[in-house]
C-alpha cells in the first residue's frame, strides 16, 4: 500500500530540522539548497512509491560512482552540462547579450598547464602511428567583429583510441600530449599541427554505462576537439567542434552537438596545400573562426568556477 507523507506538518518540521535550517550555524546558501533537494526527494519517494530496497541501490550506486570518478561524465549524460548550457543562452537572451560561438559543454577532462605557443603549436608527438595528419586554423575575432591579438587558445583532444593524456588507462601518452595554449598572433590567427581524434565511449563496466543500459541509451561521443578562448574584455568562451563525417556527430551521448560546432573537414593532397602547411603527405584540414562575445557590465557574468586536474 502506498503512503503519501512527505507534505504532512511532521514531515516539513522534520526536513527543516534535517536541514539546518533552525540551526544558527552553518553555510545559508547550503542549507537552502539541501532544504530543496531533501524535500523534491522526499516528495518522490511518495510519488513513484520508491521502495526502501530501490533507495538503497542509489546508495549503492552513488558508492560506485565515486570509487570509479565517474560523477563528471554521468552528468553530461544526463543532460546536466547541457542544461546549464541553455540556461546561460537564455540569461544571454534576456540580457540583449549577442552570441558569437555558440558555446557548449567543457567536459571533464580538461588538464591546467598546457605549454604554451606563439601562433602555431603542434599538438602531437607523433608517437600516434594510426594517426591521420590535420591542421586546423582560424582567426579570432572580438565581439566587434575585429581580429584579436594575443588571444588565448586552449585546445585539448582525445588520440586514435579515445584516450586522453593524463586519463590514458593503456599509459601510452605523455604529459600534455594533444594538449597546448596557442597564444594568436597580431592578426589574430591561431593554427595547430595534431591528428584527427577519434570518439570514445563511457566505460562498459562502468556506472555511467550501467545507468545508460537501464535508460536503453549507448554512451558514445563522436570525436571531437575542445577549446577554451579567453581574451581582454571578452567573456571565456567553452566550446568544443565535432569531426564532419563522424556517423556520431548529431547522437552525442553527451548533447554537446550545436549548429555552428561541425566546421568542414576537407582532406588535401594537392601540391599547392602541401606546401603552403609544411607538409609531405595528404593530411586533413579545418579552418574554424572563433568569435568571443562582450563582457556585461565589465565582468564575464558565466565563468564557471569548477574543480579541474592542474598537472
Amino acid at each position: 500500500m502506498s503512503v503519501y507523507i512527505s507534505q504532512t506538518p511532521e514531515v516539513q518540521d522534520f526536513l527543516r530540522l534535517a536541514s539546518g535550517l533552525n540551526q544558527p550555524g552553518g553555510n545559508p546558501r547550503t542549507k537552502q539548497i539541501v532544504h530543496r533537494l531533501l524535500s523534491d526527494l522526499f516528495k518522490a519517494i511518495d510519488d513513484l512509491d520508491i521502495t526502501s530496497d530501490e533507495y538503497w541501490a542509489g546508495i549503492a550506486y552513488l558508492n560506485q560512482l565515486g570509487a570509479r570518478s565517474e560523477a563528471g561524465l554521468l552528468s553530461p549524460g544526463l543532460g546536466l552540462d547541457r542544461y546549464f548550457d541553455m540556461r546561460m543562452d537564455a540569461e544571454d537572451a534576456a540580457l540583449g547579450v549577442e552570441i558569437g560561438t555558440p558555446r557548449t559543454i567543457e567536459g571533464p577532462l580538461y588538464v591546467a598547464g598546457a605549454p604554451v605557443a606563439q601562433g602555431f603549436a603542434r599538438l602531437d608527438d607523433g608517437s600516434d602511428k594510426a594517426g591521420h595528419t590535420l591542421i586546423m586554423h582560424g582567426t579570432v575575432y572580438a565581439a566587434n567583429g575585429k581580429p584579436l591579438p594575443n588571444a588565448t587558445v586552449e585546445v585539448w583532444h582525445a588520440n586514435t583510441k579515445g584516450f586522453y593524456s593524463h586519463f590514458d588507462p593503456t599509459g601510452e601518452q605523455q604529459p600534455f600530449n594533444m594538449r597546448r595554449t596557442i597564444v594568436t598572433d597580431a592578426q589574430g590567427r591561431y593554427k595547430f599541427q595534431s591528428i584527427v581524434p577519434k570518439g570514445y565511449g563511457c566505460p562498459p563496466d562502468g556506472p555511467t554505462q550501467a545507468l545508460l543500459n537501464q535508460l536503453g541509451r549507448h554512451g558514445n561521443r563522436p570525436a571531437h576537439i575542445h577549446f577554451f578562448v579567453t581574451a581582454e574584455g571578452h567573456r571565456k568562451l567553452t566550446t568544443q567542434i565535432n569531426i564532419d563525417g563522424d556517423p556520431l556527430v548529431f547522437d552525442d551521448f553527451a548533447y554537446a552537438t550545436r549548429e555552428g560546432l561541425v566546421p568542414t573537414l576537407v582532406e588535401r593532397s594537392d601540391e599547392a596545400s602541401l606546401r603552403a602547411h609544411g607538409q609531405s603527405a595528404p593530411f586533413a584540414e579545418i579552418v574554424f573562426d572563433i568569435t568571443l562575445s562582450k563582457l556585461v557590465n565589465g565582468v564575464d557574468n558565466q565563468i564557471v568556477d569548477r574543480p579541474r586536474l592542474a598537472a
